[in-house]
């Protein structure tokens, strides 16, 4: 768990400002004690106030007195809000009636706190949904410039040092976009190569785009997918190192990487992965995760302007804690 430690070190030495809008929540709340008792970032509650003091004095929680408290049905920037949602979605048809409503609403006030400045990142999904949590955020804070397609990235800490960086991959997507197209694909590419740097820390981030072909060694039109995807990743960032299509054992394993794709600096070296597609995605890392026994993080949303990460509505403390670190860490990165 060396990764854990060096993330919520770095989320240390640059506090940021994160919303947890699900604040009478017991499991939210108690993960941000935490974070307040060790210092990792500044944090603001939304919430019924004798709620969430109710709470905190039944749990024993000392040290939520240090977060920012709102209360969604009375915050005194309610109206500029309002005002500023009304613009951003006028387009849409929205009157400033309606958006006085949804600014009622925790998840859509928290990302108007974070459009006007007053905060870094948002963490949610203890009660909400994915959709719930993405709603808000793609219509208020909305994509990065260049950016398209959100997508979600998996931390995995394997027993295996031999791969990877010292066992820790980076592997994308696994959370939102079931068939992306060529275009989102690479910006997927270009998304999880930040993350593994922004928040894994990777100094050197190597992206393998995954397929079941090496090379040319088979042809068919989801192969030529991923072979555009690759030429259009390394348009968007000409530094970024990636090498495509490669199939999985070529990514990790140097005498692979060398007889199948002779000459590339990717194959036998990744550090970084991307699936052609979400169900590859998300199969591939929940097998690695309980044969592999590997410790998977996240997933981590990314192509969002602003960090909007959403959790499990199974998650535990940890969950939410490790989550604020690693909001953090995004959130240095996109300032």
């Amino acid at each position: 768990m060396d990764l854990i430690q060096k993330i919520i070190d770095r989320a240390k030495s640059n506090k940021q400002r994160i919303v947890l809008p699900e604040a009478e929540e017991e499991r939210t709340l108690t993960a941000a004690d935490r974070v307040l008792a060790d210092d990792i970032a500044d944090i603001i509650l939304i919430g019924n106030p004798e709620k969430v003091h109710a709470l905190a004095e039944e749990k024993g929680l000392k040290n939520i007195g240090k977060a920012t408290l709102i209360d969604p049905l009375n915050c005194e920037k309610s109206e500029e809000y309002a005002a500023l949602l009304a613009e951003l979605r006028k387009k849409k048809g929205m009157t400033i009636e309606q958006a006085r409503e949804l600014v009622k609403n925790p998840l859509y006030l928290g990302c108007m706190i974070i459009k006007t400045g007053d905060a870094d990142g948002q963490i949610s999904g203890a009660l909400s949904t994915t959709g719930e949590t993405l709603r808000p955020a793609l219509q208020i804070i909305k994509t990065a410039p260049g950016i398209t397609c959100v997508s979600g990235a998996m931390l995995l800490i394997t027993k295996k040092p031999e791969f990877g960086e010292n066992g820790v991959l980076v592997v994308g997507d696994v959370a939102v976009t079931p068939m992306p197209d060529a275009n989102q694909l690479s910006q997927i590419a270009v998304c999880t190569a930040q993350t593994a740097k922004s928040v894994a820390g990777f100094e050197d981030p190597r992206v393998a785009m995954l397929s079941f072909s090496t090379k040319g060694s088979a042809t068919h039109e989801v192969v030529d997918k991923v072979i555009e995807a690759t030429r259009l990743a390394k348009e968007m960032d000409p530094a970024l190192k990636i090498d495509g299509e490669l199939q999985a054992d070529a990514a990790l394993v140097p005498s692979v990487g060398k007889k199948k794709a002779p000459g590339s600096e990717i194959a036998g070296n990744a550090n970084v992965l991307v699936y052609p597609n979400l169900e590859v995605g998300n199969i591939s890392y929940k097998l690695v995760q309980r044969l592999g026994d590997a410790i998977a993080i996240g997933p981590i949303l990314q192509g969002i302007a602003r960090p909007v990460n959403d959790l499990s509505r199974g998650c535990s403390v940890d969950d939410i804690y490790y989550l604020v670190a690693i909001t953090a860490c995004q959130a240095m990165d996109a300032k």
